[in-house]
C-alpha cells in the first residue's frame, strides 16, 4: 500500500519532555582533537558535560585499559594451570594414540583438554571483544582519551604483564 498521501501534520507529539531546552548533541570527530565539548565516548549515554565527568571518564578509561592487561594475564595463568594439570595426569601407554605417536596420554588429560579448550574459546572471545571496545574508545580521536588508553595499557602491563613480552604482534589483540 502507498501511504505517501497521508498527512500527519495534525498529530501533536508534544515536546517529548524536553521543554524548550535543546539537547546537546554528541560531537563526532574523524580528525584528532583536544576539544571535549559534547564529547561522547562510544555510547550517547557516556556524554562528557564538564570537567568532573571528563576526569572521571579518563580515570575509567585508564582502569578499563589496565583491566585488559589483567584479563590477558588471567588467561595466561589459566592456560599454565591447565597445562600443569594435564602434565600431572597419569600416562596410559596402551592407548591408540600412544601406539601411533609413541607417547601416552590419559583419558583424564583428554577430558581436561576438551573442557579447557571450550573455556579458552570463551575467554578468547571475551578478550577480543574487550580489545575492540578499547579500540572504539581510542577512535574518539580525542587526545585526552587516547592518552588515557595508553596510560592504562602501560599501567596494566606494569602491574599484570610480568610474564609478557613488551613487543606485541598485533596492537588490538
Amino acid at each position: 500500500m502507498d501511504y505517501s498521501h497521508m498527512d500527519h501534520s495534525h498529530m501533536d507529539h508534544g515536546d517529548m519532555g524536553h521543554g524548550d531546552m535543546p539537547m546537546p548533541m554528541c560531537s563526532m570527530n574523524m580528525l584528532f582533537t583536544w576539544n571535549t565539548k559534547n564529547l561522547c565516548i562510544v555510547f550517547r549515554q557516556w556524554h562528557i558535560r564538564g570537567t568532573a565527568s571528563l576526569v572521571f571518564s579518563l580515570l575509567a578509561i585508564i582502569a578499563l585499559s589496565a583491566g585488559y592487561e589483567a584479563l590477558r594475564e588471567g588467561i595466561r595463568r589459566y592456560e599454565a594451570a591447565i597445562t600443569a594439570k594435564q602434565d600431572a595426569s597419569p600416562i596410559e601407554p596402551n592407548t591408540e594414540s600412544a601406539a601411533l605417536l609413541g607417547v601416552g596420554r590419559s583419558s583424564q588429560a583428554d577430558a581436561i583438554g576438551r573442557r579447557a579448550h571450550a573455556v579458552k574459546a570463551v575467554l578468547y572471545g571475551v578478550q577480543n571483544f574487550y580489545a575492540f571496545m578499547i579500540m572504539l574508545v581510542f577512535m574518539t580521536y580525542n587526545g585526552f582519551v587516547m592518552l588515557s588508553v595508553a596510560i592504562g595499557a602501560g599501567l596494566g602491563y606494569y602491574f599484570f604483564g610480568s610474564h609478557t613480552k613488551a613487543a606485541k604482534e598485533t596492537a588490538c589483540h
